[in-house]
């Protein structure tokens, strides 16, 4: 069922070959329960309980994300809002452009301490998309995202890494980190018709320097 504002869930995307958009699949669906608090969901390892209480490492205060560049795969693309939906679902970026990504604005920003979400389309009917290239980061490469008030926040990657839908690492991507994170994802793997979905996700960790 379509989202109140009549934009397509993540469940409901399509493929490339059956005319309809198709992004990062079901794991945003997943997360968006932990969202509704505004938070990205905290680790239930005994662990990292407390963990976000004292900053660790870089970090910054909270600001509007306005352009993420990644020189490596040539992604210069400016931010939307992404919010969820009356269903709970993470709603999707504007399907008519494909140089554009999001983030969960109720959430981490990035730069801040905290795991902040950003997402985007691997492809469309027509064309690739924003994050097409997303896959060929490797760990030591760095992006940046300038914001809202003047300050540059630069990531270096972790790793990069791909996850079968059905055992997506829901807490390891988004649970709350003591130092400022960013995990940038979108689908991976091949086009199952039969579900119409992505056979996995593609994850690529990140941490602020």
């Amino acid at each position: 069922m379509a989202a109140p504002d009549s934009s397509p869930t993540l469940a409901e995307q399509g493929s490339r070959s059956s005319g309809h958009l198709m992004m990062w699949g079901v794991a945003i669906v997943l997360l968006a329960a932990g969202l509704l608090n505004g938070k990205t969901p905290h680790s239930a390892d005994p662990a990292q309980e407390g963990a976000t209480s004292q900053p660790v490492g870089a970090h910054l205060p909270w600001s509007r994300p306005t352009r993420l560049l990644i020189p490596r795969i040539g992604v210069d693309a400016p931010f939307t809002d992404l919010a969820l939906s009356a269903s709970g679902q993470l709603q999707a970026p504007p399907a008519e452009d494909v140089n554009l990504v999001g983030w969960y604005a109720k959430g981490t920003a990035p730069g801040e301490t905290g795991t902040a979400i950003i997402a985007g389309h691997v492809d469309t009917k027509t064309s690739a998309a924003v994050f097409a290239g997303l896959e060929e980061l490797h760990t030591g490469d760095r992006f940046t995202v300038r914001r809202a008030d003047g300050k540059d926040a630069v990531f270096v990657v972790d790793s990069a890494e791909t996850f079968e839908k059905g055992a997506f690492p829901n807490r390891r991507v988004y649970a709350d980190t003591p130092r400022a994170e960013a995990r940038l994802i979108t689908c991976a793997g091949d086009y199952d018709h039969a579900t119409e979905d992505y056979t996995e996700n593609l994850v690529v960790f990140a941490h602020l320097v």
